[in-house]
């Protein structure tokens, strides 16, 4: 892989912003809709297949269509490697959630490293998956959460893509301000050795804390699957967290700082995977 493509944090901030003007995007909505036809414009134009996975997630209040945007860039080693993030913002009643960090920056990040992706050299296939229904209809459980992330590893169970997953790195919640990127006893320890190896290779590993513990995210499915998986997510927005899940999650507790951080980490790291066998 070569290094003509460099992620730009400030673009990715602007992306951000964007997806954050769509306002409250929960699955099955108009917004969300909007959202996804945004998204389309802004990957089709960077080559690779672009692939829609529609299907219907079963939740406590019937079922909603939801569909997963994936970017594939083919490469030749028949192996993969997959970034992922979610799209989706969670309804929550009563309230003008936005989601710019819960659900904006993840999508701005993915579409940033898309357009690193398209200019760089590769072995390895690189899938960039937006997934729907991340959050919760009501409270978060094991049926009524991640219904994109559980839906796309059953279908890459039964068509082999599975198979050929080198890793899978998920980000969500990576734009706040005061980046913390938290120790995930879920993921595998030989990305998360490797994440902070890079980090700190690049001067950037204060950034990442060496404690913490599990945390439930779009990853696990795939790690209850066997996949090699890594969760990037900074769990610590605001004092004691109290600006996830509340109107407080708005852009000006973003900065691109924190956008060129991760970006520049999950490239190093996919310029790594992607020169092993």
């Amino acid at each position: 892989m070569d290094s003509s493509g460099a992620f730009q944090g400030a673009a990715a901030l602007s992306y951000a912003r964007r997806v954050s003007a769509f306002g409250e995007r929960p699955s099955g909505s108009a917004a969300i809709d909007s959202l996804r036809e945004w998204i389309v414009s802004e990957l089709k134009p960077l080559g690779g297949q672009l692939l829609q996975d529609r299907f219907a997630g079963q939740t406590p209040t019937g079922p909603v269509p939801m569909d997963n945007l994936i970017l594939k860039f083919p490469g030749t080693s028949g192996k993969a490697i997959v970034i992922s993030g979610h799209y989706d913002t969670k309804h929550i009643p009563m309230m003008h959630f936005v989601g710019a960090n819960d659900g904006a920056s993840s999508t701005a990040f993915l579409i940033e490293l898309a357009h690193a992706i398209a200019k760089q050299k590769h072995r390895d296939d690189i899938y960039i998956v937006f997934f729907d229904g991340e959050e919760a209809v009501g409270n978060w459980t094991q049926t009524d959460s991640r219904y994109g992330s559980r839906h796309l590893v059953d279908t890459w169970s039964v068509d082999g893509t599975l198979g050929k997953v080198k890793a899978l790195i998920n980000v969500d919640m990576i734009g706040d301000k005061n980046l913390d990127i938290a120790d995930d006893a879920n993921s595998s320890q030989a990305l998360v050795s490797l994440m902070w190896q890079t980090a700190d290779k690049l001067g950037d590993g204060k950034y990442f804390l060496r404690q913490g513990g599990a945390i439930d995210d779009d990853h696990v499915p795939f790690a209850n699957a066997g996949v090699n998986v890594l969760d990037i997510i900074d769990f610590d927005y605001g004092p004691n967290n109290s600006y996830w899940h509340t109107a407080g999650d708005t852009m000006d507790k973003l900065s691109a700082h924190s956008f060129q951080v991760v970006g520049d980490v999950v490239l190093a790291m996919i310029k790594e995977l992607d020169a092993q066998p």
